[in-house]
């Protein structure tokens, strides 16, 4: 029975070949998201750096009432 699954009755080939094509698919894109989420946070803490983060106002001291 495992031999007949495995052969796929003569289409293994093409089947097990687009497994492998869609799983390298799969890592290469969650690669690409991986390295691209470590760039944007590099670029985050770059423009950080340059440019830190304002405090807010208070709201009390701004005037503007809170609802």
């Amino acid at each position: 029975m495992t031999d007949g699954f495995f052969a796929m009755g003569g289409y293994a080939v093409y089947v097990w070949s687009s497994y492998g094509v869609v799983a390298l698919v799969l890592i290469g894109v969650t690669l690409w998201t991986v390295l691209a989420f470590r760039r944007a946070k590099a670029d985050l803490r770059a423009l950080e750096a340059i440019a830190p983060r304002r405090r807010r106002r208070d709201t009390k001291e701004s005037g503007h009432a809170q609802s």
